[in-house]
C-alpha cells in the first residue's frame, strides 16, 4: 500500500525506540527519501558516545543543521522521512523552523525495552550505558504543533496505520 506523504516527517525518540526501522518502513510505504540522522553526527560526537559520554546541546547544534540541510535537499512530494532523536523541544523547534511543513512522530518506549533493544543491536556506536541519559534528556511533546506520540512497543504495521490516519487528517 502506498501513502502519498505530502509533508516531511521526523521520527524521533530515544535510542532503541525504533526510529530507523520505523522511518525506513514509512519511507518505503511512501516511496519517500529516508534520512538517517545518525549519519550526520560529527566524528567527535561519535567518539564521545562510543566512550559512553552523553552529548550536550553544543554537540548537537551543527548536527541539527546538517540534518536540516539534508532534508532541504530532498524537498518535494513525497516529503523526506528523517530519523533523529530530537529529544528536546528546542531541537524539534529548530528542525521545524528549517524544514517547512515538518510533521513529527515521537516514538514512546518503556526504558527496559529500549535497553534490551540497544543491548542486542550490533554495529552501532551507542552503548547501553547512554540509554538512561536519553530518557533524562527527553522532553515529551506536550502541546507541540503537528506532533503525534506513538507507542513504539506496538507492531510496526499498527504504528504505520496509526501514522497514516494521523497524517491523512493533517
Amino acid at each position: 500500500m502506498r501513502f502519498e506523504n505530502r509533508y516531511p516527517l521526523l521520527v524521533a525518540g530515544v535510542s532503541g525506540c525504533g526510529k530507523s526501522s520505523f522511518g525506513e518502513a514509512w519511507a518505503r510505504r511512501c516511496a519517500a527519501p529516508f534520512i538517517e540522522g545518525d549519519r550526520y553526527h560529527s566524528p567527535e560526537s561519535i567518539a564521545k558516545m562510543s566512550a559512553g559520554i552523553p552529548l550536550e546541546d553544543a554537540d548537537r547544534s551543527a548536527w541539527l543543521d546538517r540534518i536540516t540541510d539534508a532534508a532541504q535537499a530532498q524537498r518535494g512530494v513525497p516529503g523526506p522521512v528523517l530519523a533523529c532523536s530530537a529529544l528536546k523541544r528546542s531541537y524539534r523547534d529548530r528542525l521545524r523552523a528549517g524544514i517547512p511543513g515538518l510533521r513529527t512522530v515521537l516514538l514512546e518506549i518503556p526504558r527496559e525495552l529500549a535497553i534490551g533493544r540497544v543491548a542486542h543491536r550490533s554495529g552501532h556506536y551507542m552503548p547501553v550505558s547512554l540509554v538512561d541519559s536519553q530518557f533524562s534528556t527527553l522532553e515529551l511533546p506536550h502541546d507541540e504543533p503537528r506532533t503525534m506520540l506513538l507507542d513504539a512497543s506496538r507492531p510496526i504495521g499498527t504504528m504505520m496505520d496509526a501514522t497514516e490516519s494521523w497524517l491523512a487528517a493533517q
